[in-house]
């Protein structure tokens, strides 16, 4: 007997690197986690899918891109919405851009190649982060 499926349907991320065998490869992990995959191959693009009425729960953002690169694509989102969580990417594993990344507001920081384990559970681990934060609200208020 197979356990009850939820009846909470799965987030959305958004995958935005420019890259297309790696936001492929991101997007096989994430479906293969039931989760539903948008890709952007540029920080531009992103932006632009969100101010035309993307609403991803989480943005796997990679660092090195031609053009806006990670970190200023980070902060832009932000200013756009700040409540976004993001989670950046590299194949440069740079203890100061790592810094930089958490500082500017990004949830975690992964070294590609990213294993299946490793995204899955820093993806679970973001997004939880947030259920348990509105689920503490909720219970207050309803007290």
């Amino acid at each position: 007997m197979f356990p009850a499926a939820s009846n909470r349907p799965k987030a959305t991320i958004l995958v935005v690197d420019d890259s297309p065998a790696m936001v492929r490869y991101l997007r096989t992990m994430l479906e293969l986690d039931s989760y539903q995959v948008e890709s952007a191959s540029n920080g531009l693009e992103a932006l632009e899918r969100l101010r035309s009425g993307s609403h991803p729960e989480l943005v796997l953002l990679d660092l090195q891109m031609p053009g806006m690169d990670g970190l200023q694509t980070l902060r832009s989102l932000l200013k756009l919405r700040p409540d976004l969580k993001v989670l950046m990417c590299s194949g440069v594993d740079d203890p100061s851009k790592r810094r930089r990344a958490v500082t500017l507001g990004a949830r975690d920081y992964l070294t590609k190649p990213i294993h299946h384990l490793y995204l899955s559970a820093a993806v679970e681990r973001c997004l939880s982060s947030d259920l348990h934060a509105r689920a503490t609200v909720e219970a207050q208020v309803t007290v």
